[in-house]
């Protein structure tokens, strides 16, 4: 009885780390798909803070830095949101503890799931504004108040302030250093989570087709995205005079005084 309860144990908690790496699996494929993912190199480079550095020729410098339009910047953001949420079943980290779960045994692979997970914690979620990578000071100098925020919390004003929600504490935070600031900091975090969560994608490809993952086939077959938005399925078209009883469900045959429309063209004449 011992040994049975703890395979049902065992065997739940498989379960469980397959479910999250399949939530992930679907997510993940969906932020692939975003237009941002199209240009890998291009995508990468957002991750990183870089500008140029423009001479006026007055002894003044103007600093540079070019980013995608905000729409779609903003789009890719609500791909990646439930990424970014612990609550959610997708989080990245729950994905990378399932990983690490069906892999325990592999010493590479194991090594790869640590990795991963630090540089998530040091990219994702920084412990000091200095790992955040800058901070902004702005001060007005008639009152004498001066403030200042690293880049991740500047981010997360912008995705979770202007975005995704309409969080008045990150707001208030961020307000003082502008939409632009905001922006520009979430740019290289937005960017990274999606490369991340590619990388990681990827890694559970390889290791299904090694035998390691046994996920379901439908998780990487459903569609994720859409190609088109234009809708034009095929139909058959009935109608029927006003008060005719309407159809009450998708399998029993249609009410008495439903007439099928063996043309399109006819549907004006047989509404007279």
């Amino acid at each position: 009885m011992g040994n049975t309860a703890g395979s049902g144990g065992s065997e739940s908690v498989e379960a469980l780390h397959r479910e999250l790496l399949e939530a992930f699996v679907v997510r993940a494929r969906r932020v692939e798909e975003h237009s941002l993912a199209a240009d890998w190199d291009a995508l990468v480079a957002l991750t990183e803070v870089k500008m140029k550095v423009v001479s006026t020729g007055n002894g003044e410098v103007r600093l540079r830095q070019e980013f995608p339009a905000e729409e779609v910047i903003e789009s890719a953001a609500a791909r990646i949101r439930p990424i970014l949420l612990e609550g959610d079943a997708c989080f990245y980290q729950k994905a990378l503890k399932a990983l690490g779960y069906f892999c325990r045994a592999l010493p590479r692979e194991t090594a790869w799931v640590k990795a991963a997970r630090e540089e998530w914690r040091w990219r994702v979620n920084p412990a000091t504004p200095e790992e955040a990578g800058y901070w902004v000071l702005t001060g007005d100098v008639s009152t004498g108040e001066s403030v200042n925020l690293d880049r991740h919390k500047l981010a997360l004003a912008w995705i979770y302030g202007d975005v995704v929600h309409h969080d008045t504490e990150r707001r208030q935070e961020g307000d003082a250093f502008g939409l632009f600031e905001r922006f520009r900091a979430a740019v290289p975090l937005i960017a990274w989570t999606m490369v991340g969560t590619i990388e990681l994608l990827n890694y559970i490809h390889a290791l299904r087709a090694d035998g390691v993952l046994h996920l379901r086939q439908q998780v990487f077959e459903e569609r994720v995205a859409l190609k088109s938005t234009i809708w034009e399925p095929s139909a058959q078209m009935f109608f029927a005079p006003v008060g005719t009883a309407a159809p009450v469900d998708a399998i029993s045959p249609l009410p008495r005084g439903w007439i099928r429309l063996e043309k399109a063209n006819d549907l004006p004449q047989a509404l007279q």
